[in-house]
């Protein structure tokens, strides 16, 4: 007999639980939010079964917490993600996400014209909403894309 009850994916005693994620976008997520780089403990979960979603992933980060904006931009990418702060193995904040106005400092624009190419930073892009599509329109060039071209710096 199948245990529904049981974990997949190791407890975490503090730290941020992203959850929801649709599948095979955790990568992205690790990767586009520079958290490979840090030193903490890093526990995810890819493809597992999801009742909402068929298969989800999951990224579990030890003593690292996001704040409210931080964790919204992750709505471009994962909109029905869920981000749990814990304490002492407890969930002691869920946070659904909202679609942000602004991305910083994280990706980088499309346009191999763009200044921000030039100066080899990231691009700041104001987020839009054009027929239930996500566009990043970058604050440089001034020019749209889908969000899915849109990669990191």
């Amino acid at each position: 007999m199948p245990q529904y009850n049981k974990l997949q994916v190791e407890a975490i005693f503090g730290g941020t639980v992203i959850d929801h994620i649709p599948a095979q976008v955790g990568l992205k997520l690790l990767s586009l939010f520079k958290w490979l780089h840090t030193k903490e403990r890093i526990t995810m979960g890819l493809n597992l079964p999801s009742n909402q979603q068929k298969k989800k992933d999951l990224i579990k980060l030890e003593n690292v917490l996001l704040n409210e904006d931080q964790a919204n931009q992750l709505s471009i990418y994962a909109p029905l993600a869920t981000v749990n702060q814990i304490k002492n193995y407890i969930v002691i904040k869920k946070q659904k996400l909202k679609l942000p106005k602004i991305i910083n400092g994280i990706l980088s624009c499309p346009n191999e014209n763009c200044i921000s190419k030039v100066e080899l930073k990231a691009a700041d892009f104001i987020v839009k909403i054009k027929l239930n599509k996500i566009y990043l329109k970058c604050k440089y060039c001034e020019r749209d894309f889908d969000h899915k071209i849109v990669t990191k710096i």
